[in-house]
């Protein structure tokens, strides 16, 4: 999807897309995700990421998350609804309250032989416009998709 697609919403103008592969079945690497303290796992340590409560005891569409974290060192909330769950190849979910104007991630998950491959779309609006985005926002979120692959490398790793 590109700007010039008319079903991407004037509210979300960016989008960051992300893909990785693990060389796990796509049962487990999904069932890391379905645990809402594996996110603080993958989170970078100066985000201070904590999960704060869970509406429900399991996950599933409509659970709604609430984290505690720190943005630019401020102390912030994050309530985020997961609107899609389809167990194991996608989940989304969307930010109710947080640091963005609008904030949309779908989470998808394929076997591709032996590796499960992550896809991360995430569309997105800041305070701001293009000018925060492009100078403060997407350096930010480039680095915290980053440490999360990486850790995310390491996490399925360490249960292998």
């Amino acid at each position: 999807m590109n700007f010039a697609d008319p079903t991407r919403s004037a509210r979300t103008p960016f989008r960051l897309e992300r893909e990785q592969r693990i060389s796990r079945p796509l049962e487990e690497v999904f069932a890391f995700f379905a645990e809402p303290q594996n996110l603080e796992v993958i989170t970078p340590p100066w985000m201070k990421f904590h999960l704060a409560k869970c509406s429900t005891e399991t996950i599933g569409e409509g659970t709604v998350l609430e984290y505690a974290l720190r943005v630019r060192g401020l102390p912030m909330r994050w309530v985020s609804l997961i609107r899609e769950w389809d167990p194991p190849h996608q989940f989304v979910d969307e930010q109710l309250h947080g640091p963005y104007r609008r904030w949309l991630h779908r989470h998808t998950f394929r076997q591709e032989g032996s590796e499960t491959v992550i896809g991360d779309e995430v569309d997105y609006a800041v305070p701001g416009g293009a000018l925060i985005e492009r100078l403060l926002v997407r350096g930010e979120l480039e680095r915290i998709f980053g440490y999360r692959q990486t850790s995310l490398q390491q996490a399925m790793d360490a249960q292998a």
